[in-house]
């Protein structure tokens, strides 16, 4: 059987807090590039020049770049977790 855990929550530290967030605003900043690549693409821009590749390359690098910070968290919480309990 596994031990009773306590029924209070361990609080959030900054860091987990920070990490999620970047992770979320990462989401979106690749939703909007996308969204931007679009509606670009449809008003006959030039996707060759000026600022469009570095919203592609956003658009590739910023979505596994946000799995990866929310896969630190999780796996931080998990530790920080078992850590407790097995200390209490």
């Amino acid at each position: 059987m596994s031990t009773p855990t306590s029924n209070a929550d361990l609080p959030v530290r900054r860091i987990d807090r920070i990490l999620a967030f970047m992770s979320l605003g990462l989401i979106l900043l690749s939703i909007v590039c996308f969204l931007g690549i679009m509606i670009g693409s449809a008003a006959g821009a030039e996707m060759s020049a000026g600022i469009w590749p570095t919203i592609g390359v956003i658009v590739w690098i910023a979505p596994p770049l946000a799995f990866v910070l929310m896969l630190t968290v999780l796996i931080m919480s998990f530790v920080r977790r078992a850590r407790a309990n097995r200390a209490g």
